[in-house]
């Protein structure tokens, strides 16, 4: 006979019945299914792989023998997509299947993670896009050297000549470390805190092609710095070593995270650490395991390591970093004070030995297969020791003898790098955009080119009115390679109406900016400008600028904060300043 319940048992909350876990999708709460089918293919096959076959079937077998899911996915690991096929508007961009907008060549990335590369490896990226990209190779934000036009079956060679030369696409895209940035002047600058140069290799060589670090739930990016100038960017990278130093233990890093723009834009945040030198790999691979572990995978736009500190706080954040991961305390330290600005090192500067190191500006980064070896043959001519590509599409020659200088400039200034740029040069960045990027929807590498040479022509004094220059972003999307939401203007690009057609133009941001000022530019409601009127835009807000500023101590960053929408859009123009 069954027992009869009391009233207190009978009253009692059943117990719940376990629900399917859902979450985000993080691994370390358990929930290891693939949530969606990027996630899926790496399960599938860990994207390391995917080299055998580059090397083994599809070299050999060309493009057609490609797997799709290779193709699209995997072979980011390897540095590579394929680029926009020729003949699509930005229109098609949003509405196209990848697979239709893929042409049958490839965009190729080849990672620096600021190493100093000698004149014969500067010469061996030069002959590689002589030889395969169709004279291509664009200096990018990333410290990367990017081709364009490379054909599957030229791979396996173009990887010979880079491994010959030290250097490597291994992971330079994908959902992996991707490639560093690092100090451009690591080692010589006379101000430099501490030289991360070590840490930075002993990083690469410990995780790179590590199959334990080969799936993010997207893309993690790494910076690190010992300058003051914070020359890295590194508010918007998702691990920041920046420089500082504890009043008792002396040199070391502070570690920022969290940073990243895209969409849904976030700026790194301090942990407020003293870290030496020789610990900044292990602590790097703590925050990679806990992105790794704990970060989101059921949505790709909640992928990236922002999210994950934002949602927790800076200080859980450490707490578990210190937990489970370091198994150790780590030093506290107030945060570095930041910079005003940003350095992008261009000019002549002293160096710790009495050389000296020189920054030279392509234009918006364009530069080419044959400049490449045209700057080889100018460093070996004057003695200089190695060359470094910077965050900001520039490129820092080091070691220069002080007796060369001259002559190194003259030499620079007629191949078409500058190192006595003009201001709108010096301060412009444009990503790939349309041309060979699948994603974009307005060109920007002819656009920057194009209003750099305008706006030269309109202020040719410019640089005497504002010693630091105005900067300028251009993006082909909302993605914002350029930093488009740091930048004094950031120009996003799409499709806006005028006189009744769609045309190429862009949402403006205006006012951003890193270091001291560090914020997201000041968006305008309703205000478009097209591509063809860009450069009356811009004259405009600079004429505004600089006739309303107070004194010539204000930034355009703290005017842009204050001014009239009307001056901000265009809608007025002030008397220009005599």
């Amino acid at each position: 006979m069954t027992e009869q319940l009391s009233t207190e048992q009978a009253a009692a909350p059943r117990p719940a019945r376990p629900r399917p876990k859902r979450g985000e999708g993080q691994w370390a709460l358990g929930y290891m299914e693939p949530l969606n089918k990027n996630e899926q293919s790496k399960k599938d096959d860990n994207p390391l792989n995917v080299r055998a076959r580059i090397l083994n079937v599809y070299s050999k077998r060309g493009f057609a023998s490609i797997d799709p899911a290779d193709l699209r996915g995997r072979f980011r690991w390897m540095g590579l997509y394929t680029q926009r096929a020729p003949g699509f508007d930005g229109g098609k961009t949003a509405t196209l299947a990848e697979e239709e907008l893929d042409d049958e060549f490839f965009m190729m990335r080849v990672r620096s993670d600021g190493a100093l590369l000698p004149p014969a490896t500067v010469r061996a990226l030069g002959t590689i896009g002589q030889d395969f990209a169709r004279d291509t190779a664009d200096v990018t934000d990333r410290e990367n050297i990017q081709y364009h036009w490379i054909r599957v079956e030229d791979v396996p060679t173009i990887w010979e000549r880079l491994e010959e030369a030290g250097l490597s696409t291994l992971e330079a895209c994908g959902d992996s470390p991707r490639p560093f940035l690092g100090s451009p002047v690591a080692g010589v600058a006379a101000d430099e805190i501490i030289d991360g140069t070590s840490a930075l290799e002993e990083i690469k060589r410990r995780y790179i092609g590590d199959p334990a670090f080969s799936n993010f739930p997207r893309k993690f990016k790494t910076a690190l710095t010992g300058h003051p100038s914070h020359d890295v960017s590194p508010e918007t990278n998702d691990i920041a070593f920046v420089g500082t130093v504890h009043p008792e233990h002396g040199p070391g890093f502070d570690v920022w995270v969290g940073g990243g723009l895209s969409t849904n834009p976030m700026l790194a945040q301090k942990l407020g650490v003293w870290v030496p030198l020789d610990e900044v790999p292990d602590v790097w691979e703590g925050v990679a395991s806990i992105f790794r572990d704990y970060g989101y995978r059921r949505l790709r736009s909640r992928a990236r390591l922002k999210f994950l500190v934002a949602d927790w706080g800076v200080e859980r954040f450490r707490e578990v970093l210190e937990t489970e991961y370091l198994k150790r305390q780590l030093v506290s330290c107030e945060s570095p004070a930041s910079p005003v600005g940003h350095r992008d090192h261009i000019g002549v500067h002293d160096q710790t030995d009495g050389r000296k190191y020189v920054g030279v500006a392509p234009t918006a980064g364009r530069v080419s297969g044959t400049l490449l070896v045209g700057l080889a043959d100018a460093m070996e001519r004057h003695g200089v020791e190695g060359a470094r590509f910077t965050p900001y599409q520039k490129i820092v020659l080091i070691g220069v003898p002080a007796d060369a200088v001259d002559a190194l400039l003259d030499d620079l200034d007629e191949l078409g790098l500058s190192g006595r740029p003009s201001g709108w040069r010096r301060n412009t960045m444009a990503c790939t955009g349309i041309e060979f990027c699948k994603l974009a929807i307005v060109d920007t590498k002819d656009r920057a080119r194009d209003l750099v040479a305008e706006l030269e022509q309109r202020f040719p004094d410019l640089d005497a009115l504002v010693p630091d220059g105005i900067t300028v972003n251009v993006n082909g999307c909302p993605n914002a390679c350029a930093r488009t939401q740091v930048a004094d203007i950031g120009l996003k690009g799409q499709l806006v109406m005028h006189e009744g057609q769609q045309v190429e133009g862009f949402q403006v941001h205006l006012g951003g900016a890193t270091g001291l000022q560090a914020n997201f530019g000041r968006k305008l409601r309703a205000h478009k400008v097209t591509s063809a009127g860009l450069g009356d835009y811009v004259a405009t807000l600079v004429v505004n600028y600089l006739a309303d500023r107070t004194g010539t101590e204000e930034s355009f960053t703290t005017w842009v904060a204050r001014a009239d929408e009307e001056l901000l859009k265009g809608d007025k123009t002030l008397e220009p300043v005599s």
